[in-house]
């Protein structure tokens, strides 16, 4: 997410940071840095213009003058900074959604077409479902291309919201308005319409959300942009603002465009907060965006709340505690304990996921590994494991060469990659037998001494 970005600041904030003495020169020196970072990233030369100049007035103070560390105070005015250009000033209640009315709570979702709409929809639904408990109701008031609401019809049973059905023959205010009656009679908390976009901004376009707007009269209206988009970001999200009053901008893309800085520069243009970013294709990969944390991510270091939260929502509590209590009871950790280990793994995000979110200098040493061919080795071993019977799986004694030529038939493998795979399992079992007898620390002894690690990175 944000990469070039991302390693550009991280390298200036590392060089800050060692600096004993500030002085005008070396500052302009570290603030033409940002700057070309910056503008490089995409992100609007107003924007720009208005963060040096922040930083600026702030660097030359007393505040980080006087300090005992200089160049760890200036590195936190930057911080402060870019936290408060992408939102960190609009409080720490402006990411929520307003969901606090009669219901149907009513979420209009606007932009261009291709910016990820109809996707964001279900993700956002599914957000709703299993984070605030609310019933949903999704619709669609595309009529212009009919394979989208199919394409929402499609999603919505994917992510287990309800779905109100459309006809391109209709009228998108007409849809609209008979979605919110029946969403009002069977008791949804909230309707999320999907509308129409176009391939650029014209008046027909706007003068239908209007319509559809005043007809509505959404709770929340959402700007859906895609952070590929450049420049062009903010022409188009300048022309949204001034014909809808936008409560809340959704990027998405954004681990799809290394640059992504005209995402950053949304916020400022329509002084409308990011409530959500966009990561991944799968239908969890909505963020809710907390300006701060992004910041840190941005300058390289981390993001280890967005992990842990990951961790407690892929998490499977109970099939955890079923794992404990297994091997407490003294039976054996078997393969298919390893099969849920990688499946939870997947969960969070995948290793690509979880590395995002790391500071900058793990992420150096874990960028070594070809995370992409991490993920294939994973999904690859879950596949190795599928193709074994109940009882193998059970007693992976019981494979033998015979049976490793079936199981590798069956996964469209060669042999080395099942004796691969079985390695990798008695390594983990091996760990497994550690924490059982001895606790933690000769757990994380035992994976400092792991030969092979993890698949697909390195051994």
């Amino acid at each position: 997410m944000l990469d070039n970005l991302s390693q550009r600041l991280a390298r200036v904030v590392k060089t800050i940071r060692g600096e004993a003495r500030l002085t005008e020169a070396n500052t302009q020196e570290m603030l033409r840095e940002v700057r070309m970072a910056l503008l490089e990233a995409d992100v609007a030369l107003p924007v720009v213009r208005d963060f040096i100049a922040r930083v600026k007035e702030k660097a030359l103070g007393e505040e980080v003058i006087s300090s005992l560390s200089p160049g760890q105070a200036l590195v936190g005015v930057v911080q402060r900074e870019l936290t408060n250009i992408i939102g960190g000033d609009l409080g720490p209640e402006a990411n929520q959604l307003n969901l606090a009315v009669t219901p149907p709570a009513v979420i209009l979702m606007a932009g261009l077409q291709g910016a990820g709409k109809t996707t964001t929809v279900g993700k956002l639904a599914k957000l709703l479902k299993e984070t605030h408990k609310k019933k949903v109701l999704v619709v669609s008031g595309d009529v212009y291309r009919p394979a989208a609401i199919e394409q929402l019809k499609t999603v919505a049973a994917q992510v287990g919201a309800d779905f109100f059905p459309s006809d391109i023959s209709q009228k998108p205010v007409d849809i609209t308005l008979a979605a919110i009656d029946w969403a009002r009679k069977h008791y949804h908390d909230v309707l999320i319409v999907d509308t129409a976009g176009r391939l650029a901004i014209d008046e027909a376009m706007m003068s239908e959300i209007k319509a559809i707007h005043a007809a509505a009269k959404p709770a929340e209206t959402l700007f859906v942009v895609d952070a590929m988009l450049g420049q062009d970001a903010v022409n188009t999200a300048k022309a949204f603002n001034d014909a809808l009053p936008l409560t809340g901008v959704v990027v998405t893309k954004l681990d799809g465009d290394s640059r992504g800085g005209a995402a950053l520069s949304v916020r400022h243009i329509t002084g409308k907060p990011i409530k959500f970013v966009g990561v991944g294709e799968k239908l969890n990969g909505l963020e809710v965006f907390h300006p701060e944390r992004m910041a840190s991510r941005i300058l390289g270091m981390g993001d280890i709340m967005a992990l842990v939260e990951e961790a407690q929502r892929g998490v499977d509590v109970a099939e955890a505690q079923k794992l404990v209590t297994k091997l407490k009871s003294g039976d054996r950790f078997d393969l298919n304990d390893f099969k849920s280990q990688l499946q939870q793994m997947n969960k969070m995000g995948g290793l690509g996921g979880m590395l995002d979110k790391l500071p900058a200098q793990l992420q150096a040493k874990a960028g070594q590994a070809d995370m992409g061919k991490a993920e294939k080795d994973m999904k690859r071993m879950e596949g190795i494991i599928n193709s074994m019977t109940p009882l193998e799986r059970a007693k992976p004694d019981l494979i033998k060469a015979s049976r490793k030529r079936r199981i590798a038939t069956g996964a469209g493998v060669q042999v080395q990659e099942v004796n691969r795979m079985l390695k990798q399992f008695e390594q983990m079992q091996d760990m497994m037998k550690m924490m059982k007898k001895g606790g933690l620390m000769k757990m994380m002894r035992g994976l400092g001494g792991l030969k092979g690690g993890f698949p697909g990175m390195g051994g």
